[in-house]
């Protein structure tokens, strides 16, 4: 079952919007994932093609509010400084929108699937953006037997457990685009979350570059 690049206009439980201030959205009980969908910044990319190969694992950090990240140890390269901006600017999208003083960060340099099963985050908003390679598969609410999760699934692929509606078509999220994920921990979500997986690789492509940013109080 191949994953659509082109987003629904209205599926259930998820939010899609061209403006970030839409995002508040996410705070919605019934809404699980909220979309920004945006250009992609041919700076960033451009650079990210260039330092492929020097990228090294990326990043991990925790940035105060407003606090650009340093990224002296990947390739000084044009671009850099953009993407250093871009990290900057969604850390302080997410801890505005979460109110809290500290955003955790990982730049993940990905040459392979991290969570190739669909699965719910023990989180409580998580926000993903791929700037490389292919972006975040989800699910919704209304096409997934929630049973079939984890250890309900007894050992089967997704495809195969019955997780999956007749039917059903698995969506991703397009690359530039931020994602706010909600998870089981949001406070009333104990049984629900936005049901996702990574996406394989292609081999020619890796490798896949992802921005994840969660809350720290």
């Amino acid at each position: 079952m191949n994953a659509r690049h082109n987003l629904p206009a209205h599926a259930p439980h998820t939010l899609v919007t061209r403006s970030p201030a839409a995002l508040v959205g996410i705070f919605e009980p019934d809404v699980q994932l909220a979309i920004w969908q945006r250009p992609a910044d041919p700076r960033i990319a451009d650079y990210l093609e260039t330092s492929r190969h020097g990228l090294g694992r990326g990043l991990r950090t925790t940035l105060d509010a407003g606090q650009c990240p340093g990224l002296g140890d990947l390739p000084d390269h044009p671009g850099r400084d953009a993407l250093a901006r871009d990290i900057g600017q969604l850390a302080e999208l997410l801890g505005d929108l979460l109110d809290c003083p500290h955003i955790g960060l990982r730049l993940e340099v990905i040459d392979k699937a991290m969570c190739p099963r669909l699965h719910v985050d023990r989180v409580g908003i998580r926000l993903l953006c791929t700037y490389r390679g292919p972006g975040t598969e989800w699910l919704d609410d209304a096409a997934a037997d929630r049973s079939k999760l984890g250890s309900g699934a007894g050992g089967l692929p997704d495809e195969e457990s019955g997780l999956l509606g007749t039917g059903t078509q698995i969506q991703r999220v397009p690359g530039f685009a931020v994602a706010l994920l909600k998870g089981s921990l949001w406070q009333g979500n104990g049984s629900r979350g936005i049901i996702h997986r990574s996406p394989a690789v292609p081999a020619d492509g890796f490798p896949r570059v992802v921005l994840a940013a969660d809350g720290v109080w």
